[in-house]
């Protein structure tokens, strides 16, 4: 049973409370959050009753998670590296954002600026030439070193403090749990909590899927797999970097109505009157409209995803309302797939369209967007609510 935002609140102020900074920095008294002294590359693995994964400190990334396809073999779903260190030098050169947790604000930021309070914030604008930030600006948290709090066999709690990196206003506190349960599912829990200023706050896992695990030529791409988005009826306009316009539109009809299911690579090579399709890729910010009911109910499916080749289907939950879809549009072949997703002759490379990234968010950019009134979900103060993201992935085999 998922805890409460208030019970989760009260029971990350009380460790809080009992820490006292030294010199400004996160080294903390109690052991659970001193600064990372260990290897940010080792892998922790946990295994549940159908499912098993590996994580590493380095932007508390899953670098590896199996499931059973339709023929009870298990298959490695998430795009990644064999060698740990790679993500590093991946971060350093093309930088994918391989299986991070990005934030402390994840997406882009309109000319990497926002006001809060009368105040004003700059962020470091580390794409499109430095036009805007994505993900936190030049070092967001995925390429922090998160220290390990707690760890059994199914269950590792990964924490970072941050203390007003990047620009952003004021001292935040991460925790993030991940989970295996013997559905077989992953739940992964980030909860953050600002210590002293008024922040926008927006984490997001930034998984890469392959559900059909490159098992043959139709799985090279994702174009084959059946996506699912029962409530994303409405999408957000974007310009030609991706940054929002403000206008929010309809997806019934259009290249991006996922509402009844259908193969990724229906409608993607379609002329389209909507920004947002880079070269015929998706890269969108899709708005879940839940039902009046289940406005913020982490129990509502949000997403389906399955793929022929393997049989493998995922579930998502979230208690997030909006969901960023990339199909891996900036793919071009030069990295190769981990080596126990190489089931053909040649070795495989990850190709365009050879993955899809599903990030649990709010509207992006909705810090400069008033009129959205996204504030409560996405400005987070010492006396509110800690910031909490909500994602459950289940996993079964189609019928």
């Amino acid at each position: 049973m998922m805890l409460s935002t208030t019970t989760l609140l009260l029971a990350a102020a009380s460790l809080v409370a009992a820490q006292t900074p030294v010199n400004g920095s996160d080294n903390f008294s109690n052991p659970a959050f001193k600064a990372f002294t260990g290897d940010p590359f080792q892998k922790y693995t946990l295994t549940a009753n159908g499912i098993n994964a590996s994580f590493i400190p380095y932007g508390a990334r899953i670098t590896n998670l199996y499931v059973c396809d339709q023929n009870g073999t298990y298959q490695d779903v998430v795009v990644g590296y064999d060698n740990t260190t790679q993500y590093l030098k991946d971060s350093e050169t093309n930088h994918t954002y391989f299986g991070p947790i990005v934030g402390r604000y994840a997406n882009r930021i309109m000319n990497g600026t926002f006001e809060i309070d009368g105040q004003t914030s700059h962020i470091p604008n580390n794409e499109h030439g430095g036009l805007n930030p994505l993900h936190g600006g030049f070092v967001g948290y995925d390429q922090q070193n998160w220290t390990i709090a707690s760890q059994t066999g199914n269950s590792i709690t990964f924490v970072f403090y941050d203390e007003a990196q990047q620009g952003f206003p004021g001292d935040l506190l991460n925790v993030a749990t991940y989970t295996l349960t013997d559905e077989p599912a992953w739940i992964s829990r980030m909860v953050s909590i600002p210590l002293n200023e008024a922040t926008p706050v927006m984490l997001a896992n930034h998984v890469y899927w392959n559900l059909g695990a490159f098992v043959n030529e139709e799985a090279l791409t994702v174009l084959n797999d059946t996506l699912y988005m029962p409530y994303a009826d409405r999408i957000i306009e974007v310009d030609s970097i991706l940054i929002p316009t403000g206008q929010i539109n309809m997806t019934n009809g259009t290249a991006f109505d996922f509402t009844h299911g259908k193969q990724i690579g229906a409608d993607i090579f379609q002329p389209l009157s909507q920004g947002g399709l880079n070269g015929s890729s998706y890269d969108n910010a899709f708005i879940l409209d839940r039902p009046r009911y289940a406005m913020e109910d982490p129990a509502l499916e949000v997403l389906r995803l399955s793929s022929p080749s393997t049989g493998i289907q995922m579930s998502l939950q979230t208690n997030q309302q909006g969901l960023q879809i990339y199909t891996c549009g900036g793919q071009n072949g030069t990295i190769p797939v981990k080596a126990d997703q190489q089931h053909m002759a040649n070795t495989t490379y990850v190709e365009r369209y050879g993955c899809i990234v599903i990030e649990t968010q709010d509207w992006i950019d909705g810090i400069n967007q008033p009129q959205w009134g996204r504030d409560q979900y996405q400005i987070f103060t010492p006396t509110t609510e800690p910031a909490l993201n909500y994602a459950k992935y289940t996993f079964s085999t189609l019928k």
